[in-house]
């Protein structure tokens, strides 16, 4: 069967080493969905009703590097149907999912803001404190946090969830950094009023601050708010692809964001990962030319020394 397109909540760009993925006997593990799992996703109850009937595994694992059981696949899709189908049948509420972002379905549930498949899998005993898989994982609060959805932050942190889980190792982000990430005010205001930690340690590779994650995509009201919370202008970027907050908006060509962090007091002779660039040069290799003659007004080095 053919892998059915599913919803992804991952950040757009992906390290090499695994665009690539693994073949088995010439064939791409990727594009081999058991039928159950590919009419879960589908939400074909009637057919999950049938191969559950004939014997299929409601727990057969996923294959690839994005593959889901049925339940993930059935819960990442909003399909409550199925969902409760595959439970009766005994699938394993809390199962893993594939090699980038293992994301439970309680996880993909939330990312993906279907409330009425949350209650269910919580009603059914899901797990709100499995922490994120170590690549491009994302804990069920962080990942409803990056969404939006203000509803299951609360409803998951009423079961218990953890608010300042640790990040996954590569590509991670707590549940501030992801409503950063996602320029979720409203979430951002509820986690700080509930006790979130703005200033939290980076991992190394392709970690973001939350201030930086609002400085990276250009997410000005965010900003500002942690700024008025305390968030480190000048924290350090993690060493693999990293920024600063101000090296982040330079290279994005985020112009008032620049001159923001600038008032805030942003060092601009800071460098930024394992590129070493300053902010200007982040911004003069991206041909932000406004961007660079704010910070030559404000006093950077030659953008041209790289």
């Amino acid at each position: 069967m053919s892998h059915v397109p599913t919803a992804k909540l991952e950040p757009p760009s992906q390290p090499s080493f695994d665009e690539e993925e693994e073949k088995s006997d010439g064939v791409d593990e990727e594009n081999i969905w058991v039928p159950l799992q590919t009419a879960s996703s589908e939400g074909n109850l009637s057919l999950v009703s049938s191969l559950l009937h004939q014997g299929a595994d409601p727990n057969e694992p996923p294959k690839g590097w994005y593959g889901k059981t049925a339940l993930q696949a059935a819960a990442v899709n909003g399909h409550l149907s199925v969902v409760k189908k595959l439970l009766d049948a005994g699938a394993n509420v809390d199962a893993p999912g594939g090699n980038n972002g293992g994301r439970t379905a309680l996880t993909l549930a939330s990312g993906a803001g279907h409330q009425n498949i949350v209650n269910e899998l919580l009603a059914s005993g899901a797990d709100v404190r499995i922490p994120a898989h170590r690549y491009m994982g994302r804990t069920c609060l962080q990942a409803a946090s990056e969404g939006g959805h203000i509803a299951i932050v609360k409803r998951l942190l009423r079961a218990g969830a953890e608010i300042n889980a640790p990040p996954a190792h590569t590509l991670g982000m707590t549940a501030v950094q992801a409503a950063a990430w996602g320029g979720h005010l409203e979430v951002l205001n509820f986690l700080l009023k509930e006790g979130a930690l703005v200033n939290t340690p980076l991992m190394r590779y392709r970690g973001v601050t939350s201030l930086q994650a609002a400085a990276l995509r250009n997410h000005l009201q965010v900003l500002e708010r942690l700024l008025e919370v305390g968030a480190e202008v000048n924290a350090e970027g993690s060493y693999y692809h990293g920024y600063t907050a101000l090296c982040a908006a330079a290279e994005g060509g985020h112009l008032e964001i620049v001159e923001r962090l600038l008032k805030a007091g942003a060092d601009m002779q800071l460098t930024s990962g394992n590129k070493h660039w300053t902010p200007i040069q982040a911004a003069n290799f991206r041909g932000h030319e406004e961007v660079v003659e704010v910070l030559k007004k404000a006093g950077a080095l030659d953008a041209g020394k790289q």
